[in-house]
């Protein structure tokens, strides 16, 4: 059950914070909002850190199992 957790969660983390990332390029390519910018690229460093969390915490799941 929780392998299967795992299984879902980590591609869902790294796949939020490859679509924040996109979006934040994109933004500043385009010559949007550096406010925009600069929010989206907070959110990416939060994602970041909780994708960091998830794959961790699979890995431990993983050897403890």
């Amino acid at each position: 059950m929780l392998q299967n957790l795992s299984n879902f969660a980590v591609p869902v983390a790294l796949a939020a914070v490859l679509v924040v990332l996109g979006l934040g390029l994109w933004n500043m390519m385009r010559g949007g909002s550096p406010n925009r910018s600069q929010t989206l690229m907070r959110w990416r460093v939060g994602l970041q850190l909780l994708a960091i969390i998830v794959i961790m915490a699979a890995i431990w799941l993983r050897s403890a199992g």
